[in-house]
């Protein structure tokens, strides 16, 4: 199956060309030929399986053949939970777009309304929106919903997750009562299906993965370690890796920036991003880490939550989650695009409840021994399965040109029994 195979325009096949797409992820060949056809869609896929495209392509091709850019008034609306999300589907909308004379806008908290306000007044066919600011300039009268046509709820579980369902509520009531509803979510909890059995008419129903499950190619570990040890253990794995690509998860904004503190000491390029920082400041970080002028970002949940970024050799969960569906959509950061990836998580004493809840839904996690340089630090006995030690280590197998032998420029790490001590 390719994108010609899906009649998509021209015009929007030279983009996706341009960018190097050529075969459909699974949830965007199933979704596609639905949307064209004018369907409300209810997509349940893992994060990283392409549905910003899913819906965009359509989207984009039933506006322009409709000649939507002649109509005054918004003719399309997704509303997306997070800052950095918001701005990925925007980014999304304007590449794929290319030629179709369709405009866009994107509406979020934290910055100056101005821009936003400018735009919306010469015009626009899409707007992308998250919750807060959309209703803030409903209530101030630039914004009118009642041309709609197409109406999107993207990663709705974190929508509800953060509290925007209320918010989400009062937009839906301003909308018209005829339009093509989208509704996309990692995960499909009760309450989210209540949600779409409310919005949806007659939705196909799309699900391309088992709900919250890990990506196949993430291999995924975990260690056990005191929290006191948790920065020396950080530092160690980083020191076996060449060139990597890190993703790192605290459970805090004030552990995240200690983190990078510590982190900047030992000479390691990191920067921080979380709902303390300005937008300014946390597009600055992305780009700095898309480009590879910093290794290493540290990001909260709600930060991180839209983060389109495609080589991510390493997601650490420095902090475990409080929830398995959390975790899955943190390792999802990596492993994405059909590469390869590496997920590993430090759990402390005072996390292991929390790690039992992951291991329910993430079934294949290995649980490690570490085995630092300086193995100085008191260990526990290790876990006994099978009247057997399981205890496993980390070591780096290299190729002979001394890169990763991984795919996707990966490491590929092979377990070892130990008697080492352990960062515990």
């Amino acid at each position: 199956m390719t994108f010609e195979n899906l009649k998509l325009l021209p015009q929007i096949l030279h983009s996706l060309a341009a960018k190097g797409y050529t075969n459909p992820t699974p949830i965007q060949e199933k979704s596609i030929p639905h949307i064209l056809e004018g369907k409300d869609i209810c997509g349940s896929a893992q994060t990283g399986t392409g549905k910003t495209a899913a819906f965009a392509l359509p989207m984009l091709q039933l506006l322009f053949n409709s000649n939507a850019h002649q109509r005054k008034g918004i003719k399309a609306l997704i509303l997306a939970p997070t800052r950095e999300l918001a701005q990925q589907i925007s980014d999304s909308f304007r590449e794929y777009g290319k030629g179709l004379h369709l405009r866009h806008a994107v509406i979020y908290g934290g910055v100056s309304q101005h821009g936003q306000t400018t735009a919306l007044r010469s015009g626009v066919d899409i707007v992308i929106a998250t919750p807060g600011r959309l209703l803030d300039l409903m209530t101030q009268g630039h914004v009118h919903l009642n041309t709609i046509e197409f109406f999107v709820l993207d990663e709705v579980d974190r929508m509800l997750d953060m509290g925007f369902i209320n918010d989400i509520k009062k937009i839906i009531a301003k909308l018209p009562a005829k339009k093509q509803t989208l509704f996309f979510s990692a995960t499909m909890p009760v309450e989210i299906k209540k949600l779409s059995d409310s919005l949806l008419k007659n939705p196909v129903i799309v699900q391309t993965a088992p709900v919250s499950t890990a990506a196949d190619l993430v291999k995924q570990y975990v260690y056990h370690v005191k929290t006191e040890n948790k920065k020396a253990l950080l530092k160690h794995i980083l020191d076996q890796e060449e060139k990597p690509h890190v993703l790192v998860f605290t459970r805090t904004k004030r552990g995240a920036d200690k983190l990078v503190k510590s982190l900047l000491a030992e000479h390691i390029k990191a920067e921080a991003i979380h709902g303390n920082k300005s937008q300014n400041t946390r597009q600055k970080a992305l780009d700095r880490f898309k480009n590879r002028t910093i290794s290493m970002l540290v990001a909260t949940d709600v930060a991180s939550r839209g983060l389109d970024i495609t080589d991510i050799s390493h997601v650490i969960n420095y902090d475990l989650p409080e929830d398995g569906e959390t975790y899955i959509h943190r390792i999802g950061r990596t492993g994405r695009a059909g590469a390869s990836g590496i997920a590993i998580s430090f759990c402390s004493p005072d996390e292991r409840s929390q790690l039992r809840d992951i291991m329910k839904l993430a079934k294949n996690i290995e649980e490690v021994k570490a085995h630092p340089h300086d193995a100085s630090h008191h260990s526990e006995e290790p876990r006994k399965q099978n009247g057997q030690n399981q205890q496993r280590r980390f070591t780096p197998r290299r190729n002979n040109s001394g890169s990763n032998s991984g795919g996707g420029g990966h490491s590929s790490w092979r377990g070892k029994r130990t008697n080492d001590r352990s960062y515990r």
